[in-house]
């Protein structure tokens, strides 16, 4: 796990996982950011930290992802790429919320709401 000061773009990304290398970044002044509007403060940091992490180890264990990465290389229509854009991240987040039995349940299923909401309401811009 490699830990850098900010994320180098313009994106709100706490953290990430690289499939070619194995590597996972974790963001810090981008983490603080996401802390701070999904809470309001910086009081509950550790535990976001944690869970940002758990996350992204969580798309490192997914025996899915290579196969669900190829995937998108294929011509897709934007529903389906966005269908298994989504797949990939609630298999990272169902990863990090069975290694993270000792966070409060409730602030864990805030942020994992919160970071699948675009991809959620995507989907749903879709539909309409």
């Amino acid at each position: 796990m490699k830990v850098e000061n900010k994320f180098p773009g313009g994106r709100l990304i706490g953290g990430k996982y690289h499939m070619a290398t194995g590597q996972v970044y974790i963001y810090q002044e981008q983490i603080k950011q996401q802390c701070f509007q999904l809470f309001g403060s910086l009081d509950r940091l550790e535990d976001y930290i944690a869970v940002v992490c758990a996350h992204e180890l969580g798309h490192a264990e997914d025996r899915e992802l290579p196969r669900l990465a190829s995937l998108l290389d294929e011509e897709l229509t934007e529903r389906e790429h966005r269908l298994i854009a989504l797949e990939i991240e609630e298999n990272a987040w169902h990863y990090a919320a069975s290694v993270l039995s000792d966070i409060e349940p409730a602030f864990l299923a805030r942020i994992i709401d919160a970071s699948l909401d675009a991809y959620r309401r995507g989907l749903q811009t879709d539909i309409a």
